[in-house]
């Protein structure tokens, strides 16, 4: 039932609020929904988790509102040009060790003059009172363990070292084609691949595109392993005046989605369906990246996750998801690095 929190602060100057509202928008908070009535003004920042929490007996010397971050060096740059820039003075600590494992650092952005502010001590167990709007300093932490409170899960890595890849691109718009099978070879190379673990195979257009992502991936070597680790599928469709386009497109990638279930090898889909030659041309490295780099990248990462739950789901290590993933990925590496 319950879906938010909100955390009401008031500020005391529509000056200090237009600096606060900045400053969050360079910690690159996500802006929320504001609202103005004439009387008064607000603006909402939102953050991915929050929580409430109550203290009995000693209250811990930090301030009220605390902000939890990944590198907190990162963040105290920002906060630090930001103050410069504002022309607040020195109302910013240093990053230090806490005593609850995890680094810290305050910035104080009450109403006190900037030569008199002072800023929370986060390794002391004084509470600091000298603030005259105590709830205008913020903290800025990170933990220890950055994977503390984080959901166990099983990711990819990007290495391509010992893995093998089909690739099957269409000659049909070549012009684009031949750029994505390049961000494809780039992609792999750069990642650790071999370019003797790379078969390419060219087809008309992207009709026949399934089918030899099919036939690749059922080949096998003759000690029956699978000779591909994923399969890289790459073409170009551009609209026309007819119904054709849509035909083609649908079945092309109703057949790779086919092919991979039903064989388990992974398949990057890096068929374009653009509606001009300008927008394909972009996509193939132009202005908006290289898809079938970005084929190549899925692929990488789809293999190493295949290897890890592969690892996890035989028991072949103990311990959470993360770290039955890690030990697995470090037996495949040192089996490659033994047989190069």
């Amino acid at each position: 039932m319950i879906k938010g929190l909100t955390v009401v602060k008031p500020v005391g100057s529509a000056a200090a609020w237009e600096r606060l509202s900045s400053l969050f928008g360079e910690l690159g908070f996500e802006p929320g929904r504001g609202w103005d009535d004439g009387a008064g003004k607000g603006s909402a920042f939102l953050a991915p988790l929050g929580n409430v929490e109550f203290v009995t007996g000693r209250p811990p010397a930090v301030p009220e509102l605390l902000v939890e971050c990944t590198q907190i060096e990162i963040v105290h740059g920002v906060v630090k040009r930001w103050l410069a820039a504002e022309e607040l003075g020195s109302r910013l600590s240093d990053v230090v060790e806490t005593h609850w494992k995890s680094r810290m650092f305050t910035v104080d952005l009450s109403d006190a003059n900037p030569s008199t502010s002072s800023v929370v001590d986060p390794t002391s167990q004084k509470r600091d009172v000298g603030h005259p709007l105590p709830g205008l300093v913020f903290g800025f932490w990170e933990r220890e363990d950055v994977l503390a409170g984080v959901p166990i899960a099983v990711e990819g890595d990007l290495s391509a070292a010992g893995m093998r890849f089909g690739i099957v691109t269409a000659r049909w718009n070549a012009v684009i084609t031949d750029r994505l099978l390049q961000g494809s070879l780039d992609g792999i190379l750069r990642s650790g691949g071999r370019r003797e673990d790379i078969d390419i195979v060219r087809v008309p257009g992207a009709w026949e595109v399934p089918a030899a992502a099919r036939m690749m991936a059922d080949l096998r070597d003759t000690d029956g392993k699978r000779k591909y680790d994923a399969i890289i599928t790459l073409g170009c469709l551009l609209r026309g005046e007819t119904a054709h386009y849509e035909a083609i497109y649908n079945e092309a990638a109703r057949g790779i989605g086919q092919s991979q279930q039903e064989t388990g090898v992974p398949h990057a889909f890096g068929v374009l369906t653009c509606e001009t030659l300008e927008q394909a041309l972009n996509r193939a490295g132009v202005k908006a990246g290289n898809k079938g780099f970005e084929a190549a990248v899925a692929a990488i990462e789809m293999v190493s996750i295949a290897r890890k739950i592969g690892h996890v789901a035989a028991g072949e290590h103990e311990g959470s998801g993360v770290a039955a993933g890690r030990a697995a990925q470090a037996d495949v590496d040192r089996a490659v690095e033994g047989g190069n």
